[in-house]
């Protein structure tokens, strides 16, 4: 998550306080996502260090300084919007390592992994749309972080469910010979 966008999108609305920023991040994503104001007060550092925003250093002492943006920082939101994020590689995803280390362990039945997973991800989803029914009919960005979030464990269900149907047709089709690929030190031996 981009909170330095997210601090500069809150900032093209008009100038805030750093304390005003994470009340207002945290209210805009339904209070789902925590802010830190140690973070924000740091974000805003890098951020006016980049000429991204500015502050009012004209703040008497003891008074929280008054951050606006620039218009590096409008130009600097509007890209980011705009540029799709890079979801070209899977990200390293916790669940998807404990499978494949699952299915190298021969003791271990990988159906009874993938089964305490599908009935955690159930109950989430269930807490999700409790949470969607009881305050996401008031709170617009509230439903839609929880409709993201119940799409995420929807995907991750039909990945463990894909997952077992590969593992059932694996035990019915015969088992292949995967042929040994040469090794590259031998071909380096060899050569020499």
């Amino acid at each position: 998550m981009s909170v330095r966008h997210a601090l500069l999108g809150l900032l093209s609305e008009g100038p805030k306080y750093g304390h005003q920023l994470r009340q207002e991040f945290e209210e805009r994503t339904g209070d789902v996502w925590p802010l830190n104001v140690g973070q924000v007060y740091t974000t805003l550092q890098r951020l006016e260090r980049d000429g991204l925003v500015e502050s009012d250093d004209t703040a008497s002492e003891g008074t929280q300084n008054v951050y606006r943006i620039t218009g590096a920082g409008v130009d600097e939101l509007g890209i980011w919007l705009h540029t799709p994020p890079d979801l070209t590689s899977p990200p390293r995803d916790e669940l998807v390592i404990k499978v494949l280390v699952a299915l190298r362990m021969p003791a271990l039945d990988v159906r009874d992994v993938l089964q305490v997973h599908r009935r955690y991800l159930v109950e989430l989803m269930q807490q999700w749309t409790r949470l969607k029914e009881d305050e996401g009919e008031f709170d617009f960005a509230l439903a839609l972080v929880v409709d993201s979030e119940l799409f995420r464990l929807d995907s991750v269900i039909r990945w463990l469910d894909a997952v077992d149907g590969r593992l059932k047709r694996a035990e019915i089709e015969p088992p292949v010979a995967v042929p040994e690929l040469p090794r590259l030190r031998r071909r380096l031996a060899v050569r020499r």
